[in-house]
């Protein structure tokens, strides 16, 4: 087999899922599957039933990954993320998960993920240029 490296900057989602194939199969190989589960809580607008915000994660490999937590600006700061975060984690106890972890920038909501009992477990500096970016995580279960 002869190999060739190709740029694109118009993947598709069939060259993403060619690319995740293999790598799939050798995770499975070395740490079993990891019983992938999409989740979202959705929150919307009363009236015309318009998604607004919500929160939307995967549990894998016994953790709940929150990709994306999002507050409609009028219901900041009146416990609508919280109550977000504690059905995620609710679910997460009950799946057995050993944990939560999550991103997010220093210019959105680092102080609000400590409050709610995560520790910081990585950043990057100057992403994007002159911010920081986080990495958390909060433990359910005692390590192994």
């Amino acid at each position: 087999m002869t190999l060739r490296i190709e740029r694109t900057f118009t993947p598709t989602a069939e060259d993403r899922e060619a690319i995740l194939a293999p790598l799939r199969s050798y995770n499975v190989s070395q740490a079993g599957d990891g019983a992938s589960k999409l989740v979202a809580w959705l929150v919307r607008d009363e009236y015309s039933t318009e998604i607004v915000g919500g929160l939307y994660g995967r549990l894998f490999y016994r953790w709940l990954y929150i990709e994306l937590l999002s507050v409609p600006e009028q219901a900041r700061g009146q416990g609508m993320g919280s109550e977000l975060m504690r059905a995620a984690e609710t679910l997460a106890r009950e799946e057995d998960c050993i944990g939560i972890w999550l991103d997010t920038f220093d210019f959105q909501a680092p102080e609000f993920y400590r409050r709610l009992g995560f520790t910081e477990c990585g950043q990057i500096d100057d992403y994007p240029p002159g911010h920081k970016r986080f990495f958390f995580q909060k433990r359910l279960t005692e390590s192994a």
